[in-house]
């Protein structure tokens, strides 16, 4: 199964993921920052989901950090260049 399948496939189990990763993008966006690493808002995530709130764990597989990067692009175009992205295996 190709890396992108396998993060659409846990995208669509997992699209409160997705939430989080716009929710903290958009605020790095509002604190001045041109770029930013996709890696460390998956970072913020997993803190957030295994420190800060209760409830059952999950791992997000560094895999699927582009596709996230890339989704975000997409769906927000006005800071499709936030984060500089590479190209992927698929």
């Amino acid at each position: 199964m190709s890396y992108k399948r396998a993060w659409w496939e846990w995208h669509n189990k997992n699209p409160h993921v997705y939430e989080l990763f716009k929710k903290y993008a958009h605020q790095a966006i509002d604190a001045g920052h041109e770029h930013y690493g996709a890696m460390a808002i998956i970072q913020r995530i997993r803190w957030h989901t295994e420190i800060e709130t209760q409830g059952d764990m999950f791992k997000i597989n560094n895999n699927h950090v582009p596709y996230y990067a890339r989704l975000f692009a997409h769906d927000h175009p006005e800071h499709s260049d936030f984060f500089r992205m590479r190209s992927v295996e698929s």
